[in-house]
This record gives structure tokens, C-alpha cells and sequence, in this order.
């Protein structure tokens, strides 16, 4: 039976019955706990039939059980940064109540709770000298984003941060509750490093803390007209980088709000992000040819506690509607340089509030100690652009992002990451994965899903 065999009374019926059957708190459309499932990036039309508030993994265990008996469908949210359409014929479960995070000084290793941010594991490790791998925004979820693989701003120096996951606590389409490890059901340990939603809804895991109390970085802010001594300039810089040393670019415009500072409102800008870690006099050696590519506007760079490496690349904490795409290059010479700056640069007409290129390569271009679903190990260069689909714009910026794919298109691998630019396209996972890996992954769903619970979100099913 799948949801489309049970009748709209039917349906109706079958999530007042949660109550009786989940001992979390349940949120029905209209009621309070129901806007938890509002996720951040406010364009996802999240429209749940019921949430379920889960604070243990036993409540996970018993709304999965409860779909698979009727047919539903389960998707899960923490924070929402990758959300996709959501119908009233699914249960979310909000794991924001299972945010706890323990830190062992002595084993150098977090356990973390579904609903847990980054932040709160940066909090938690800093009195240790501790560093959790990740990403670039602090307020992102732990879960999702180590499940999509994790592209964080230490990326060249340690790889990805799934790389580094010890354990996971999983709740399997069957409502088994499972710990996944390199020995012990390791087909899912390798399928959840990169498989996204595919084979179940991870209650917590365990990972790594590496001795890293403060790093060198920051950003260089340059005016839009400087673009392209700036983009030539860290096209050349890049290539000479060792693997202490991680960089971004992006070419922003960003609106005047609080929170923005004066020099990078309402203009076209262009930021270089900046880490490093080892010898910081050398950090500041290495960096000295971008600093000098033009007249910045400001420079933030220097040296920072680990906690606060969220300052990197600053990404928005409010919720807002935003469009992305993404794709991976394989390359980025001089002429895919001035590809980028006509469809972005200045007079370009760009009507993206942010195009970001991530260099790659170093520790992440390395097979991991215990293999995984993360493909695209080879890629030199992610490319991504974000716009916010406010009403001015909402109709051009999908139009134009994909024109800036094209432009690249030359430089381009074709391939894309899970966590980057969600979408429901049928056609995302050849992009995302390779053809075996897609083939590994539907079948272990359906090995662990045969009801197919789990069918909504970013999966891989046959």
C-alpha cells in the first residue's frame, strides 16, 4: 500500500490516531507545535499532515512504525536549510526537543542529539580546546549536514566532515532502532555518509572534536569594481595553496539590513574567506598577494577562537525565502574567470544575492579511512549561486542562476553535492551520485524501508 491508496477521509483519520499510538506531542494543522515545521529557507512549501515533536529516539521509532502500518510517509526536520515540499499525506518529525551534545575531553569526540546546531557543539567543545568540522553557517543542523556529506570551512585540511563521524543512532523504516558503526551494520554506515535521507532518520551521532582552539581567517572585502584584478588574481593564488590553507570567493550583493555592515550594503562586493591553521605568521605570508590584488574595503582576517568560525563566511541565521543551484567544477582557469564575471561581475545584470566558488582538493580529494556515498572527491572547485526570491525579483533569479551555470559549463563536471542547492528534481541523484552508488544505496533502502516510509525528502529509491 503507498499513500496514494488511502482516501483523503481516511488519511484524515489515520493522523488523528497518532495520539494514541506516538507518545510525543502531535501538532495538527491549526495547532500550536504545528509551525516547527516552518523550515528556514521559507520557499519550501512544508505543509505536513501532522508533526510529531519528538524528544527521544523511541518517539521516532513509534511514528515509523505507525506510517508504516497506514501507508504515510515520514520526513524529518531540524533547522530546515534543505528543505523540499513537504504534503499532507507525510508525518514530520521535528527533532529540535533531541538537541543535547556531550563532550569527552579525553576521547576528543561529541555525541550529538538530531535537533543540535553546529553552534551548540562549538559552545560545548571550546572549554576543551575542541573543534567539531562544521560548516560554514553554525546554525545549520549537525544531522542533515553530516548526512549530505558536510563541505566545511577546514575542508582542504581534514576532508569531509561525514569523514570523521564515529557513530550514528538510526531509526530504519521498519521503526528498529539501530547504532550504525564501521563494524556493526556497515552498509549503513557507509550509505548515511552522503546518502541524505535515503535510509532512515539518524536520532543522533557521535563524531570527532579535533585540538583546535583558534585558526587564522576572516574575509577581504573588495569593492564589485575591482571583480576582476580580484577573481584573476585568487585564480591564480589558489594554486599554489597548501592544505592548511582553505579559501572561498563571493560575489555579493547584499541588501541594506541590520546586520550588514555599511561598506557592503546595497553595492556589488567581493569577499575572500580566508583559514589556515599551523604557523599563523606564515597564514598571514600566504595571504599577502589577495590583500594585495586591490584596495579592500575591510579585512577581518586574523587570528579567531575556533567557536567564533562561523565569521568566516556569515552566512544569514533568519529564515527567508532563497533560491540556490550548484554545480562542481573541474577546473577554473583565466577564461572561466571572465565566463564568471559576465554573468555576475559588474554591469552584468546579476540578480544573485551571492555567487560563491569553494576551493576544493587536499584532504578532501583523499579516499576516506572508511569509504562512503560522498562521490566527487575529484572536483577542484564548488560553484553555487543563492538569491532571495523577494517579489521583484522572484521571477528572474531561478532564470539566472541557471545562466550562470551555463556560463561555466566548459569548467564544469556535471556533478553536484547532497547538501548544496536541494531540489526535487527526478534527475538531481544521477548528479549527486554515481550509477553504482545509486544502485547501493536504493537497494539498502529497500532493504531497510520495504514499506517505503521513507520516500519524500533527498533520497535514492529505485
Amino acid at each position: 500500500m503507498t499513500v496514494t491508496d488511502v482516501a483523503r477521509d481516511g488519511l484524515d483519520d489515520a493522523l488523528l490516531a497518532l495520539r494514541s499510538e506516538v507518545s510525543a506531542p502531535v501538532a495538527l494543522p491549526g495547532e500550536a507545535g504545528y509551525e516547527r515545521c516552518m523550515p528556514w529557507n521559507a520557499a519550501a512549501a512544508v505543509a505536513p499532515g501532522a508533526v510529531v515533536l519528538a524528544a527521544a529516539p523511541h518517539h521516532v521509532a513509534e511514528t515509523v512504525r505507525f506510517a508504516a502500518n497506514r501507508g504515510l510517509q515520514v520526513t524529518v526536520q531540524a533547522t530546515g536549510h534543505g528543505a523540499l515540499g513537504v504534503t499532507p499525506d507525510t508525518i514530520l518529525v521535528s527533532t529540535t526537543g533531541m538537541a543535547a551534545v556531550t563532550v569527552d575531553p579525553m576521547s576528543r569526540s561529541a555525541r550529538v542529539g538530531a535537533g543540535a546546531t553546529w553552534q551548540r557543539v562549538l559552545d560545548a567543545a571550546a572549554p576543551f580546546g575542541l573543534a567539531p568540522l562544521c560548516g560554514s553557517a553554525p546554525s545549520v543542523g549537525v544531522v542533515g549536514f553530516l548526512t549530505g556529506g558536510g563541505i566545511g570551512p577546514l575542508v582542504r585540511t581534514f576532508g569531509a566532515s561525514s569523514d570523521h563521524v564515529r557513530s550514528f543512532e538510526l531509526v530504519t523504516g521498519e521503526g528498529e532502532l539501530l547504532t550504525v558503526t564501521p563494524q556493526d551494520h556497515a552498509d549503513l554506515f557507509w550509505g548515511l555518509r552522503g546518502g541524505k535521507a535515503t535510509l532512515g532518520i539518524v536520532t543522533a551521532v557521535e563524531i570527532d572534536l579535533k585540538p583546535v582552539a583558534e585558526f587564522y581567517g576572516g574575509a577581504v572585502f573588495f569593492d564589485g569594481a575591482d571583480a576582476a584584478a580580484v577573481l584573476h588574481t585568487w585564480q591564480r593564488w589558489c594554486a599554489g595553496l597548501p592544505e592548511t590553507v582553505n579559501t572561498s570567493l563571493a560575489l555579493q550583493q547584499l541588501p541594506p539590513l541590520p546586520g550588514v555592515p555599511e561598506p557592503l550594503a546595497g553595492r556589488l562586493t567581493v569577499a575572500v574567506r580566508y583559514t589556515a591553521l599551523g604557523d599563523f605568521a606564515e597564514a598571514e605570508r600566504l595571504l599577502a598577494p589577495m590583500r594585495a590584488a586591490a584596495v579592500p574595503l575591510m579585512d577581518t582576517v586574523g587570528v579567531l577562537p575556533y567557536a567564533a568560525i562561523g565569521a568566516v563566511h556569515a552566512d544569514p541565521v533568519d529564515p527567508m525565502p532563497v533560491h540556490e543551484e550548484h554545480t562542481l567544477l573541474g577546473s577554473f582557469t583565466p577564461e572561466a574567470v571572465d565566463a564568471l564575471l559576465s554573468v555576475a561581475g559588474p554591469g552584468s545584470g546579476s540578480v544573485q544575492a551571492i555567487v560563491e566558488l569553494r576551493m576544493l582538493g587536499g584532504a578532501f580529494a583523499r579516499e576516506p579511512r572508511h569509504r562512503s556515498a560522498l562521490g566527487h572527491r575529484d572536483a577542484a572547485f564548488t560553484l553555487a549561486t543563492i538569491g532571495a526570491l523577494i517579489p521583484e525579483l522572484a521571477g528572474a533569479v531561478p532564470a539566472h542562476a541557471a545562466a550562470v551555470l551555463a556560463a561555466l559549463a566548459p569548467w564544469s563536471t556535471g556533478g553536484q553535492l547532497p547538501n548544496f542547492a536541494p531540489s526535487a528534481d527526478p534527475g538531481r541523484a544521477a548528479r549527486v551520485y554515481g550509477e553504482d552508488t545509486r544502485h547501493w544505496l536504493a537497494a539498502l533502502a529497500d532493504r531497510y524501508d520495504p514499506a517505503g516510509v521513507f520516500r519524500t525528502g533527498q533520497v535514492v529509491r529505485a
